[in-house]
Parts: C-alpha cells; sequence; structure tokens
C-alpha cells in the first residue's frame, strides 16, 4: 500500500513540475512547490489509508466476534 501511496505522490509531483515550467516559475519555485505538494499529498494519503485499514479491521473483528458469539450461544437473542 505504501509503493501505492508513493507512486501517487510522484505522478502528482511531476504533474505539478510540468504545470509549473509552463506558467514560467523559476527553477528553485518549482521544486520548492513540488516538494510541498508531493510531501502534503503523501501524508495526506497515507492518514486517510491508515484509517480506513483500521475501520475495515475493527469492523471485521466485530463480525467475528459476533458470530462467534452466535455459535457459542451467548449472544443477546436466547
Amino acid at each position: 500500500m505504501n509503493k501505492i501511496i508513493l507512486q501517487i505522490g510522484l505522478l502528482v509531483f511531476f504533474f505539478s513540475v510540468i504545470y509549473f515550467v509552463q506558467r514560467g516559475a523559476e527553477l528553485e519555485k518549482i521544486i520548492i512547490n513540488s516538494l510541498a505538494i508531493f510531501i502534503i499529498l503523501t501524508v495526506m494519503l497515507s492518514i486517510i489509508t491508515l484509517g480506513l485499514i483500521k475501520a475495515i479491521n475493527k469492523n471485521t473483528i466485530d463480525k467475528i466476534n459476533n458470530y462467534s458469539n452466535d455459535f457459542t450461544g451467548t449472544s443477546e437473542h436466547e
């Protein structure tokens, strides 16, 4: 998953380099702005991915516990 996030970040980095070059910015500003976009996007995608993975894992554990309670006869429906 980290490789995918890094590759998306690099793709956006190079797109932003192309965008800033077309606008005629200086080389230093192009690199700094593109690097800032890359870092912000990569961190945001990592945080979102971690949140989604934790939510999926919590939901899966809850379902497993419900099924195990149903099999043992300790559910609230008895």
